[in-house]
């Protein structure tokens, strides 16, 4: 039953189109203040930093980006002043999708 589950909601999902993942992919990089390339390494992003977590092991899903992003997360600010929610939901899927979630 679980297995059905978990189809009948990748079949819902919609599908990341390339444009969603540069919008994210820009945002991450250098569209937020701070930049989140600025604390976190993404290899997608080509991106190195030493702050934050290493998102590619950490393989976050696109809620929990998105909550970080909302609500700040130990030294992480919340952005949730200075990106609107359509940018947070765009970075969480890009975030989420390159890191192998």
């Amino acid at each position: 039953m679980r297995h059905k589950l978990w189809l009948l909601a990748l079949a819902a999902a919609p599908a990341l189109a390339a444009d969603d993942l540069a919008v994210g992919k820009a945002l991450f990089v250098n569209g937020a203040v701070p930049a989140c390339a600025v604390c976190h390494t993404l290899k997608d992003a080509g991106t190195t930093g030493e702050v934050g977590p290493v998102l590619d092991e950490l393989k976050p899903s696109a809620d929990r980006v998105a909550a970080a992003l909302r609500n700040g997360v130990g030294l992480m600010p919340s952005y949730k002043d200075s990106l609107t929610d359509t940018q947070i939901r765009a970075i969480a899927r890009y975030v989420a999708s390159v890191s192998g979630q």
